[in-house]
């Protein structure tokens, strides 16, 4: 009877258990209150201090944070195209689901996989502050809260086997703060090439999840499980400094070419020109420049009365685009009344090049670049010249922004003996960009420009007519055979008017720049203060780039 008994008991425990499970999950999911009563609802003067440290959560940011704006107009502007965005953003979402889906169909029996219903409801989300933050870059950068309760409708349908099994997700909350950069900013419209999303910190995610019509949120467990496995999935894509890149423009639109190399040319010599002189002599010289520069072109000097000079000079040109660049030479008779008569011109690819090696060319000259000219038989000599493209290193091509400088950081952590030495010695590209000034005022007039002085040379950004916050974006190059450590650059600001007389011209601030640190950096870009200057400021970019 004992163990009948015990048996029995076994078997009335092992029965009871599951079916209490089973019969109290069903009330929980499927029961509903009977009464419900209504919150209480109080004035915010009437509520004691642990009340009101509750409530700190939802106030909104413009309200917490006075660097944030309150947008009621953006808000009003996204309720009223609301409809129309979730039309387009269930699309996307289709569009972008269809193909993961398909992977999966014929794995597990699964035969078919779609959404039943996509809309994203009738609630729109609200904006609850946005910031804007100012940066030394070519960027604009947002800062928006956003919050968003809707009332999806999404359905999903798995067809395994004969069984259809239905996904819902109800009741979703969400509170996100991305970070949304517009960069570059370009001179065609929408003004900005590609926008880059990423989050500044985890977001917050709730929802319903109804699998064959039971809420599978309510089973212990799954709800933490699913809510930690979300957050760390989009934390470990999007949380700063990892982004999501959104192209705009189409990027052969909008390239800036940037330089990637220095092109060595050796103008050697030149043979039997043409006799252009009334005593059959000519008097030459050659300019030299490559296609698609707005430099000026670099000049050799001048062999007096020699149809066969000799030169061995010689220069240095920055590569934007070693692919589509071209050398272009000619070779003048220099007259010391009038224009110069033009000897011939040739032209040289530099996708010819192999980079670091030296390759001598021997051109024959040609009146024009039409080559075939069935009228131009008469010989013009030929030229001798050696080039040799020298490609800047990779790490130091680009160094734009917090992501690059932590490449670099961490490239140099790696070899730090090998890239002190390399940084501290060798030839290179000094890069400085003049992007403008604030508060800079004169005494007498405001026509502000920049005067660039490093190692004798003068250079100039254009004038900007009476202002004091004057815009130039200028870029100067100076080709160096080593680092400027132990150099400065200077840079003032000055004013001019037209027309001779006292105090036509007047100094608004200057500034002295020691080049140790930007040798060190590869790149400082700040805004400095001008001496001899009350509030003037100047946005300075400058690159050191190794060769």
């Amino acid at each position: 009877m004992a163990f009948l008994s015990t048996l029995t008991g076994t078997i009335g425990f092992g029965m009871g258990v599951p079916f209490g499970l089973l019969l109290g999950f069903y009330f929980f999911i499927y029961s509903k209150p009977k009464f419900v009563q209504e919150p209480i609802t109080r004035r915010v003067s009437q509520l004691d201090n642990t009340a009101l440290l509750n409530l700190l959560h939802d106030i909104p940011l413009w309200v917490k944070c006075p660097d944030y704006e309150r947008v009621d107009w953006l808000n009003k502007i996204i309720a009223d195209m609301w409809p129309y965005l979730n039309k387009a953003i269930c699309a996307s979402i289709r569009s972008m689901t269809e193909p993961m889906f398909a992977e999966y169909v014929g794995m597990f029996q699964i035969k078919t996989i779609a959404f039943e219903n996509l809309s994203l409801g009738t609630i729109p989300p609200d904006i609850y502050g946005f910031k804007i933050c100012e940066t030394n870059e070519n960027e604009l950068v947002l800062e928006p809260e956003v919050r968003w309760a809707g009332n999806p409708n999404i359905v999903l349908v798995v067809k395994v086997l004969t069984f259809r099994i239905t996904i819902q997700v109800v009741d979703m909350q969400i509170l996100v703060a991305p970070r949304v950069t517009l960069k570059p900013l370009v001179p065609t419209i929408p003004c900005f090439a590609n926008v880059s999303v990423s989050l500044l910190k985890r977001p917050e995610i709730d929802f319903g999840l109804n699998v064959l019509g039971g809420d599978l949120m309510s089973i212990p467990g799954v709800y933490h499980i699913i809510q930690r496995t979300i957050k760390m999935q989009i934390a470990s894509l999007y949380l700063w400094p990892q982004s999501l890149e959104i192209p705009i423009l189409d990027p052969s639109t909008v390239a800036i070419n940037k330089p990637v190399g220095i092109l060595h040319v050796k103008v050697v010599r030149a043979h039997k020109l043409l006799k252009m002189d009334f005593l059959g002599t000519s008097d030459p010289y050659v300019k030299l420049n490559l296609t698609g520069e707005s430099l000026p072109a670099k000049k050799t000097s001048i062999k007096k009365r020699n149809l066969n000079p000799v030169w061995n000079e010689k220069f240095k040109l920055v590569v934007k685009d070693p692919e589509s660049q071209v050398l272009q030479l000619e070779v003048f008779d220099w007259d010391k009344v009038g224009t110069h008569d033009r000897l011939g011109m040739q032209f040289v690819p530099l996708k010819l090049l192999t980079a670091n090696e030296t390759k001598e060319f021997k051109l024959d000259l040609l009146k024009h670049t039409f080559i075939a000219d069935p009228y131009d038989k008469k010989p013009r000599g030929n030229i001798v010249i050696e080039l040799t493209y020298a490609p800047f290193r990779e790490e130091s091509i680009k160094v734009d922004g917090i992501g690059d400088v932590l490449s670099r950081k961490e490239s140099s952590l790696d070899r730090p003996s090998e890239n002190n030495s390399e940084v501290l010695s060798g030839a290179g590209l000094l890069s400085v960009t003049v992007q403008g000034a604030e508060d800079v005022e004169g005494l007498r007039h405001n026509n502000p420009y920049a005067v660039i002085r490093f190692r004798g040379d003068k250079k100039k950004t254009k004038k900007i007519k009476k202002t004091r916050h004057p815009l130039w974006n200028e870029e100067f190059q100076f080709m160096l055979e080593e680092p400027p450590l132990n150099d400065t650059i200077r840079i003032q600001v000055m004013s001019r008017r037209k027309g001779i007389g006292f105090h036509s011209k007047e100094c608004l601030g200057k500034l002295d720049i020691n080049l140790t640190d930007v040798v060190h950096n590869g790149r400082i870009n700040t805004k400095y203060h001008l001496m001899n200057s009350k509030n003037g400021k100047i946005h300075v970019d400058i690159k050191w780039t190794i060769v």
